[in-house]
């Protein structure tokens, strides 16, 4: 019994035994199978890997082209912001020049209109200075038109204002015989009542001048008077001293000047443009200023 008990242990035992085993088979071949599978899964991946690898360097190479075309785009891109910088600095030089240049115009322009102001402003001045002097003038020659009427009629003596230039025109046969510098009595009159008018404008200095015509100096004549120039001037003079001895006026006041023949107001063709162009013109000038014009 107890051998039948031992035999029945050792029965289970071997059929235990065997279980185990044929369990362990069927796990591994399980895992095999397993196994198999995640290889075929995992030879799936690589080959997927492989081809998104080859897409990627292909990716890549169109990329690093990509690259380099924008890198030499870029490189001509900062060759032309260099070239637009250069000139756009010029440019804005040359603008800071045409401004500095519009500036200077403009300053120059202001001082242009304030100079214009300055010399309106003074030839306003000037233009009713000579109005006041050309009516002081009118007044004068009125004032001497009126005090020698009666030797203007007989034809002692003509009075012209000629753009504000008060001029005293005396014959010569008047003043003076032919050829002679001393004063006639008819010449001393008229220059006497003359002289007393003159008196009345203190403020007027008087150029005398003498004036022949163009006969030549002849015969004893020609020792005294080698020209016609000696022959007006000595004529002036002899004007000069009369008035300032007779009259009255200061000889400050006066001066003489011969022109000869050279500035006739008629023809010396005939015996009357001659007659006319022998005389003595008294210029009544502003006291103090240049005499001779």
């Amino acid at each position: 019994m107890k051998f039948l008990n031992i035999l029945f242990m050792i029965a289970l035992l071997i059929l235990a035994a065997g279980c185990v085993s044929k369990n362990n088979y069927q796990q591994k071949v399980n895992e095999a199978e397993l196994l198999t599978a995640d290889v075929a899964a995992l030879t799936t991946t690589v080959t997927e890997l492989r081809q998104d690898k080859q897409i990627l360097h292909a990716d890549l190479a169109s990329l690093n082209s990509r690259l380099a075309e924008v890198l030499q785009d870029n490189s001509g891109l900062q060759r032309e912001l260099l070239v637009a910088t250069a000139t756009h600095e010029r440019q804005e030089g040359n603008l800071s020049l045409h401004q500095q240049r519009i500036n200077a115009l403009q300053a120059h322009n202001e001082e242009l209109l304030a100079d214009i102001k300055e010399l309106n402003l003074a030839l306003d001045k000037e233009r009713i200075a000579r109005e006041a002097r050309l009516a002081k003038v009118r007044h004068t020659y009125e004032e001497l038109v009126d005090a020698l009427e009666g030797e203007i009629k007989r034809g002692e003596l003509t009075i012209s204002n000629l753009e504000g230039k008060l001029t005293v025109n005396l014959l010569n046969q008047i003043l003076f015989d032919s050829g002679k510098t001393l004063l006639r009595e008819e010449g001393k009159s008229v220059l006497k009542n003359l002289g007393d008018v003159l008196n009345r404008f203190p403020e007027r200095a008087l150029q005398v001048a003498g004036h022949t015509d163009n006969v030549p100096i002849s015969g004893n004549l020609s020792q005294r008077f080698p020209s016609n120039w000696e022959l007006s001037t000595a004529r002036a003079t002899s004007v000069i001293q009369f008035l300032q001895q007779e009259v009255g006026l200061p000889g400050n006041r006066m001066i003489a000047a011969g022109f000869g023949e050279f500035q006739p107001v008629a023809s010396n063709t005939t015996v009357e443009g001659r007659a006319q162009n022998r005389r003595i013109e008294i210029l009544l000038v502003p006291f103090e200023s240049e005499l001779v014009e």
